[in-house]
């Protein structure tokens, strides 16, 4: 895990599970994704910064899961997904890549 970022991990988590559930027409096949990457990025924040930045990290990580659900209202799925996984890889690059 040493040699992963996180902040990509994360990112990806949250694009490659919507585009899995928007492709697959199969959402649960989605949450997996999602969840798993969930994982992996939280024992990296963890090893990284410690319990209370993965904890931190990890409930930005829901939240940006569920915040995009009303944001893609206003300007697109797609937009929307690619905002928080901006958002949410900037802040894991901040808290726990950037030590490296």
């Amino acid at each position: 895990m040493a040699r992963m970022s996180t902040a990509l991990i994360a990112s990806a988590g949250l694009v490659g599970g919507y585009a899995t559930a928007r492709f697959t027409k199969k959402r649960p096949l989605g949450g997996v994704v999602l969840a798993a990457a969930g994982v992996v990025a939280a024992k990296g924040w963890q090893e990284r910064a410690g319990v209370k930045a993965a904890a931190g990290l990890g409930a930005a990580y829901v939240a940006a899961f569920a915040g995009s659900h009303p944001l893609a209202k206003k300007v697109g799925a797609w937009p929307a997904v690619f905002g928080v996984a901006g958002a949410v890889g900037l802040a894991s690059w901040v808290v726990a890549d950037r030590r490296r």
